[in-house]
């Protein structure tokens, strides 16, 4: 078992939710009783993570309202992107030492054991960190993890943005 004591997450969680449709912020929408980014907290907090760290921004008072006061908040005033928001975490990560998930907030399915692999993956002696990808018969909509021979992660490019071969 990885060593957690200090160990964070990064829940991404403060884009507008434009494919929802739907007044109600997508990290509040409902899903089998509870808001649908709450299912992401608990599976962090089910593991031991020590400090979950929620990015908002859009709609970011009803969000934090809605999600409850035991996280930590970081705002994303604009909107620029997963990789911006990450960043907008770094102040509440400052005295982190131990490995640091980023999280969709949109992923209710994801299990603490399938976290608990992660942690475990990103701590490898020689390693840097771990990424979970999936592998889908259609993409369409979804980001793209581009991988060098070697298989490593050479770099991630939205759908818009991928050539026909990567898309």
């Amino acid at each position: 078992m990885t060593d957690l004591n200090s160990s964070a997450a990064v829940i991404l969680a403060a884009g507008k939710s434009t494919r929802m449709r739907c007044d109600l912020p997508k990290p509040l929408q409902p899903v089998c009783g509870l808001p649908l980014t709450r299912h992401v907290i608990r599976a962090c907090q089910s593991v031991g993570v020590e400090r979950i760290v929620v990015v908002v921004g859009h709609c970011a008072d009803q969000v934090r309202a809605g999600l409850g006061d035991d996280v930590v908040y970081a705002l994303q005033a604009e909107q620029r992107g997963s990789g911006h928001a990450a960043m907008c975490a770094r102040e509440a990560l400052r005295d982190v030492t131990g490995p640091i998930l980023v999280l969709a907030g949109d992923v209710p399915l994801l299990t603490p054991v399938t976290l608990q692999r992660l942690l475990e993956a990103s701590s490898e002696p020689g390693y840097a960190g771990a990424m979970l990808t999936a592998e889908m018969d259609d993409p369409t909509g979804y980001g793209r993890v581009i991988r060098a021979a070697d298989g490593s992660v050479a770099r991630i490019v939205e759908q818009k943005d991928a050539t026909p071969e990567e898309a």
